[in-house]
């Protein structure tokens, strides 16, 4: 069994001070892991205009935002200006390639992602992932193989773009396993293999769940389904103030028998043809406020020649 670590990066703070600690931890436990970059301006500060939205004020209380993101990161874009993260970090983004990690995106700006995407047209779309393609160019010196939405956030626009753009693969979507996805009844060449456990934050908070004893309620749960998986990390949380969860985590899943991967591990046992068809959709996740995108039913050969 292998069990995927994706590892998200939004911020300044998580891309300088988290990366360092999760590649110094991931390196003892032998563990492989995809690392997904937010490439440029770091406005986490703007996020604050979600305080209207239902359950964003319950989540900040539950996961104690402060403490792990800090006052200054929770002022850029707004009262100080945002430093410009794929410029300021591009030795600390090539550090993790040259460690063996898989490198990708994860967005150009994360907050205008993940609070605008849902509702732009394909030109705002294209100009974001291009943005985020180009900078990534310009940091590795190669093409990007794979994207992860920020936020689980998507369009329409975006999915056919991980397929224009040549993406190998995409991790934008939460789900049960790897498929195509289809959207508005329209296959998209671009495999997504989705997150397939809840994140730390998502669970710390609630049915009496703490820092405490999240690991063992995570364990609890690859313990009783047993199959490939794909945890999704932050640099700001398990790379940082979370690092002793995640690391009782790599024990426990390495004592269960899982091999601890990068998502292109996953990818590279797969055949693409082989893949169920599957509508996508935006739906509630426990822990999260709003809607995510998500892997729907199974897309039916009698449905597309409706």
């Amino acid at each position: 069994m292998k069990l995927a670590l994706k590892i998200d990066v939004d911020t300044f703070r998580g891309t300088r001070e988290g990366i360092p600690r999760l590649v110094e931890i991931l390196a003892r436990h032998g563990a492989g892991a995809t690392f997904l970059f937010s490439l440029g301006p770091d406005h986490t500060g703007r996020a604050i205009k979600r305080a209207m939205r239902p359950g964003f004020m319950q989540k900040v209380g539950r996961t104690s935002v402060v403490s792990h993101y800090g006052v200054r990161t929770l002022l850029y874009g707004t009262l100080l200006p945002g430093p410009d993260i794929g410029k300021r970090c591009a030795d600390t983004m090539r550090r993790v390639r040259d460690h063996g990690f898989e490198v990708g995106i994860h967005t150009w700006d994360h907050v205008k992602w993940q609070d605008h995407v849902a509702d732009a047209d394909a030109r705002w779309t294209g100009w974001e992932m291009s943005l985020a393609a180009q900078r990534f160019r310009e940091v590795f010196g190669e093409d990007p193989a794979v994207h992860g939405a920020a936020g689980w956030q998507m369009n329409v626009h975006a999915y056919r773009l991980t397929q224009s753009l040549g993406f190998r693969y995409a991790s934008d979507t939460r789900g049960t396993h790897p498929f195509i996805p289809v959207v508005r009844a329209e296959i998209v060449a671009c495999p997504q293999f989705p997150t397939t456990l809840p994140t730390l934050d998502e669970m710390i908070g609630l049915d009496g769940t703490t820092e405490g004893n999240v690991a063992e309620r995570l364990l609890e749960r690859t313990r009783e389904d047993r199959r490939d998986q794909v945890f999704t990390l932050h640099a700001e949380l398990e790379g940082m103030k979370l690092a002793p969860v995640l690391e009782k985590l790599l024990e426990g899943w390495k004592a269960q028998g899982y091999e601890l991967v990068a998502m292109r591990e996953l990818v590279d046992a797969t055949e693409p043809s082989a893949l169920p068809l599957h509508t996508v959709l935006d739906a509630p996740v426990a822990g999260r406020s709003g809607t995510l995108s998500c892997q729907g039913p199974v897309f039916l050969a009698e449905q597309a020649a409706q």
